[in-house]
């Protein structure tokens, strides 16, 4: 399969990856390859630390869904970035869910809806969700493909769900998880997971308290502090007030 092939059988699966393509300055113009988030290269842009330094920035460049034209030397390259559409998974069908989905819906996300109670995770309640999965958090994970275009949100604030969720996405890579939660839960949470073998380097990628502190009180308002930091992670930004950047 060439790498037109591999590109567009990525488009179709939805598969997260980035194409850099020689544009000038070297004799081998036109030269692509195709990278992985995983750092896998398919094809030859005629010199391997080339190849290795491209394949670095495409990875950096695919977490933040950008596209560049970047020298190297005597090359311009463009790395091109094809990004599928994002998903995000929700754990707990409750009051805050209903307006988070329809939030992440109107900025273009996929969402699905996991509860293992039939009486949260309804077509009554979440009407317009892509998906919705009646099934303990573990079970639902094996269900779902989870990959640098997830994101996960934690909102059942119970650990009979957040820490068996918790500890099977450990074995996964979404791009962003947040977990509902005190400070001191959150503590209470990651102690029981490191005694299950959930290693610290995990544990340190999970945001919770999930959200920007905006003083959020009602169900749309938290909804609005989780999306608002849902879509600063996938930008690669701080969520900090504009008016504080310099130039």
């Amino acid at each position: 399969m060439n790498i037109y092939d591999e590109l567009k059988h990525n488009l179709a699966d939805e598969t997260l990856c980035a194409v850099a393509t020689i544009v000038s300055g070297a004799a081998n113009l036109g030269a692509k390859v195709l990278v992985y988030p995983d750092g896998r290269v398919r094809g030859d842009l005629g010199n391997a630390s080339l190849n290795a330094e491209v394949m670095r920035d495409a990875q950096r460049l695919m977490q933040v869904e950008k596209s560049v034209n970047r020298v190297y030397g005597d090359a311009e390259i463009f790395i091109e970035v094809f990004a599928p559409k994002p998903k995000l998974i929700i754990f707990g069908g409750v009051h805050t869910a209903i307006p988070l989905t329809q939030f992440a819906q109107a900025l273009g996300f996929r969402v699905t809806i996991v509860d293992g109670r039939g009486r949260f995770a309804t077509r009554e309640r979440f009407p317009s969700a892509d998906e919705i999965i009646v099934a303990w958090p573990d079970e639902a994970i094996a269900q779902i493909k989870i990959d640098a275009s997830t994101y996960v949100a934690i909102l059942t604030h119970d650990p009979k769900f957040d820490i068996p969720a918790l500890k099977a996405l450990s074995a996964t890579h979404p791009r962003y998880i947040g977990s509902m939660g005190s400070r001191e839960t959150r503590k209470q949470h990651f102690a029981e997971l490191r005694a299950a073998g959930v290693t610290d380097e995990f544990l340190a990628t999970v945001h919770g308290p999930i959200g920007l502190d905006i003083g959020a009180r009602t169900p749309e308002e938290m909804a609005l502090a989780i999306i608002a930091e849902i879509v600063a992670v996938r930008y690669g930004r701080s969520g900090s007030f504009l008016s504080e950047r310099s130039e």
